[in-house]
Parts: structure tokens; C-alpha cells; sequence
């Protein structure tokens, strides 16, 4: 039986069992988001490019290259200089489950030409797959990475794989989110991050049972050690909150110099790991210097590829339910920190996710990079319609 149909069968039960009549601890309460005014923020651009109808291993290569190239000038990489890549292997699943291999390759050529030294690509996988503690480690995010394409890519173009638990418990240190966070305690970040000068986000474009979406603020989680994401999960009615708090830590808000998703495969339902996988007839890469900016486009062609998808694939049920959430939260808290703490997590509470405007991650986001920005939009190349531009462009504007 699939991962999907399962949870239909065991959610009711999960939810009872582990939410007595008098109601789950600590519910969360729903959040009441301020008006934000169109253009608060300072200007930002995005660039997209497409890969074309075919999306060949070289179309997206291509786009990749002309995306990231558009988008930085790449004068803050001096020759020599170490760059860590951070994509998002949350599974062993293949793209769009977990990052796309081509696009990866893809930054590692281009970032050897531009002089780079040493370049490392890392992540930490799921605690579905991966269970990290003091007393050791179980799962392997080297052997997920395997399943998925993506060491293969790492290795032949030349770079260095990085799972972040192979160095073990104590290879991680405390950095403090912006003031005024969500958090109780410092985030623990890989020790790697203090070797490198600069990093380039690459996620992927997909849905998430509990975030509703994974775009680049929630890729920070694979840098994570257990004990930060058992806070994360465990107080649950901030769960979007410390998502992009999360990006604001020493490491992230000085070294991180481009965020590009190849986003020619969209994982449209469910996610992070299973759901429908969209090919849209117009494939894109997306980049910016900006992980809020990006991430606004990123979910409006998120968003956009669930418009037109199949209705036979909507699944009312697995991609909207309030219970499938809530349990599954529970359960991941019980995975980081045992059934005592899953007992007194604070209840999930996902919110409806239909426009960019409706995603608590980047509502918070906004507060913490100075406003709503106002996203500039412009093509890389010549294989984005101007009529896709025009509709993502419109998706991003905030209504007067």
C-alpha cells in the first residue's frame, strides 16, 4: 500500500488516539495577518528562463546557467573562494521530490569557471529517513542522496558530497535568530558553513503537507540538527514563523548569494516526498539574490501548475485536511523526541494556501526583510512567454 493511502486509512484513527475529546494540548491560535501595502519593501529582481517543451538534460542546463548568470554578477566570488550549494533531499525520491541532479551539475560548472575553489554540496534528509541523536545516527543521507541522482551528479562534475550527520553530534554550533523571533534556543548549524565564504541555495518547487509549500525559506531546515527541529515541530502554532526566522541567522544573512530552483517539474499535491508531478508545456528555472522575492514567484507558479492541473488528481482529502497535518506533525515530533514530547507538542494548524498572499512563511518573511518587495520580473532568455511572465508578475503584485 502507497504512503498516500495509508494515511487516508490512519489518519481518523492516529488523530483520535492521539487527540482525546478534551482536545489536543496547546492548540494553536489562527493568525490575524496585517495589510501589507503593495511595493513596502525595496525592489528585487527575479529572473526566469526557460527550459523549453522538451526540457532536455541541455535546455536545462542552458537555463540554469542564463538564469543564474542574470541574475548575479558574481563579483563576490574571488578566485579560490569555497562555495557550499544547499539543495533539498528530503528523500530518496527523484526530482521534484528533491532537487534536480542537471540543475546542480549545472551550478557546479558554472561555478569552476567563475574561479570557485573548493565546492561542497550538503544536506541533511527527513527525520522520516534520517534519526540523529548524541547516541548516533540511523538512515543516511549519503545513501538518499544516491537513490535520488543527485551524488552521482555531485561527484562527476567534480565536487564534494556533505551529509551533515556523518560528522557527527558535536560538528554543529549555536547561531541566534533575528531578535524577536519564535525561538527559544539558539539554531545548531553544521560546522561546515564556518569553512566556506559564500553558499547558493538550490530547492525545489513543491508542496508540503505541513507548510503548505517547499520553496528556499523552508530548505533551511536540512541545516537543522535534531534538537532544533524537535523545537521546531514540537511548538507548533509558530511553526511558520521559525520557518523564516530560520533564515535569518549569521551563517544564511551573510554568505547566502543566490537562491534558483529549476522548476521545470513541479511537485503539485501532498509533498514533500509523494504527490502529483506536474510538467508544465513551458518549463522555467527561477533565481534571485533574494530568498523572499524568489520564493513569491516560486509559489505563484506553484500555485499556477495546481490550477491547471488535472481535477483527477486534486486529492480534497490528502492536500486539504486539517487532520492529516495535525497527525503527521505529531508524529515527527515523536520521531525527534519520543511519544512525551509528541503528547505535549502544541496542535498543528495548516492554513489554506491559494495566493501568495495567504502564506504565513512569507508574512513573517516580510516583517523580517524589510517589507513586501516589489518584485521585478525579467526573462533570461528568449523561452519564457511573455504571457507566463505577465500572469506570475500579476500572481506577485500585492492588491491594492
Amino acid at each position: 500500500m502507497k504512503r498516500r493511502e495509508f494515511l487516508k486509512l490512519a489518519a481518523g484513527a492516529t488523530a483520535a488516539a492521539m487527540c482525546p475529546l478534551k482536545g489536543c494540548a496547546h492548540p494553536s491560535p489562527s493568525r490575524q495577518r496585517a495589510y501589507r501595502r503593495p511595493g513596502s519593501g525595496p525592489s528585487a529582481k527575479v529572473f526566469l528562463a526557460g527550459t523549453g517543451t522538451a526540457c532536455s538534460e541541455q535546455a536545462v542546463k542552458l537555463a540554469v546557467r542564463a538564469c543564474a548568470e542574470a541574475a548575479t554578477d558574481f563579483s563576490w566570488l574571488s578566485r579560490g573562494d569555497a562555495v557550499f550549494i544547499k539543495p533539498v533531499v528530503n528523500s530518496g525520491n527523484p526530482y521534484p521530490a528533491t532537487t534536480s541532479p542537471i540543475a546542480v551539475a549545472a551550478m557546479i560548472e558554472l561555478l569552476r569557471e567563475k574561479g570557485a575553489g573548493r565546492v561542497v554540496v550538503g544536506d541533511m534528509s527527513g527525520v522520516e529517513h534520517v534519526r540523529f541523536s548524541p547516541a548516533g545516527c540511523s538512515g543516511s543521507s549519503r545513501a538518499l542522496m544516491e537513490s535520488s541522482g543527485l551524488a552521482r551528479a555531485v561527484t562527476a562534475s567534480g565536487a564534494e558530497l556533505y551529509c551533515f550527520e556523518e560528522a557527527g553530534w558535536e560538528a554543529f554550533h549555536e547561531e541566534a535568530p533575528a531578535a524577536g523571533s519564535h525561538w527559544k534556543n539558539g539554531l545548531m548549524m553544521p560546522d561546515i558553513l564556518s569553512e566556506i565564504q559564500h553558499i547558493v541555495l538550490m530547492p525545489r518547487c513543491g508542496r508540503h503537507v505541513l507548510a503548505g509549500s517547499t520553496l528556499g525559506l523552508k530548505a533551511a531546515v536540512g541545516y537543522w540538527r535534531h534538537d532544533t527541529r524537535l523545537e521546531y515541530h514540537r511548538d507548533a502554532s509558530t511553526f511558520s514563523e521559525k520557518t523564516a526566522e530560520g533564515n535569518t541567522v549569521e551563517s544564511l544573512r551573510t554568505k547566502q548569494r543566490l537562491v534558483i530552483t529549476a522548476a521545470d517539474m513541479i511537485l503539485a499535491t501532498f509533498g514533500p516526498d509523494e504527490g502529483y508531478v506536474c510538467r508544465p508545456e513551458n518549463g522555467l528555472v527561477i533565481a534571485s539574490e533574494s530568498v523572499v522575492a524568489h520564493d513569491m514567484v516560486s509559489l505563484a507558479w506553484l500555485l499556477e501548475n495546481r490550477r491547471i492541473m488535472p481535477a483527477s488528481e486534486k486529492d480534497g482529502f490528502m492536500d486539504t485536511s486539517s487532520i492529516v497535518p495535525r497527525v503527521g506533525n505529531r508524529m515527527v515530533v515523536n520521531w525527534l523526541g519520543g511519544l512525551r514530547q509528541a503528547w505535549a507538542s502544541e496542535t498543528f494548524v495548516k492554513e489554506p494556501l491559494a495566493a501568495v498572499w495567504d502564506d504565513p512563511v512569507l508574512d513573517r518573511a516580510f516583517d523580517l526583510f524589510g517589507g513586501v518587495p516589489e518584485v521585478v520580473l525579467e526573462a533570461a532568455d528568449d523561452a519564457v512567454p511573455e504571457e507566463l511572465k505577465l500572469r506570475l508578475g500579476q500572481m506577485t503584485t500585492a492588491p491594492v
